[in-house]
């Protein structure tokens, strides 16, 4: 990630790591499941990467999503190793996530919003899609207050690491 406004970038490897465990801990809390069923946005996956890594890097202001960070991830898009989910309103990107894929691991990276709870739902999303295309692993690196609703946990580096083995020998597709 980029670590001042030069853009020099740095490697970071937490430990513990966060996890968003893929089986049943992962937790939707009891008012987005209202929104939910009452289906506001509409997802799409894949249809705006540069949006959402806009829409990221805007929330995020002068951080780590630097132009060569934008530039990276967009590249790896590009070759079909990231990937986005986008949540819309009335055809309007209104939240969204990004992140990559590896065999059977997703590293999610970055979230944002526009429209209350558009990337939380963006999140159920990606998660149903994960679970479906059979990934063992999402990775986000550090826990939050916002995605700790949904069942973060942290796991030690020696067990994320095998952790991490085990999915990227999976042959998942996103």
């Amino acid at each position: 990630m980029a670590v001042n406004s030069r853009g020099a970038l740095r490697w970071f490897s937490p430990d513990p790591r966060a996890i968003i465990p893929l089986d049943e801990r992962f937790h939707v809390p009891h008012g987005l499941k209202r929104i939910l069923r009452k289906s506001p946005f509409e997802i799409t996956v894949d249809q705006d990467f540069a949006g959402v890594i806009d829409g990221c890097a805007r929330v995020h202001g002068e951080t780590w999503i630097s132009p060569e960070i934008v530039r990276s991830y967009g590249e790896l898009f590009r070759r079909g190793f990231a990937h986005s989910v986008e949540t819309r309103q009335k055809g309007e990107l209104v939240g969204g996530l990004y992140g990559v894929n590896r065999g059977g691991a997703f590293f999610g990276e970055s979230m944002f919003h526009r429209v209350t709870d558009a990337s939380k739902v963006a999140l159920v999303a990606l998660v149903e899609r994960l679970r479906v295309g059979g990934f063992r692993l999402l990775d986000t690196q550090w826990s939050t207050p916002h995605l700790a609703q949904f069942g973060t946990i942290l796991i030690s580096r020696p067990a994320y690491l095998e952790l991490l083995q085990s999915a990227l020998k999976e042959d998942c597709r996103f």
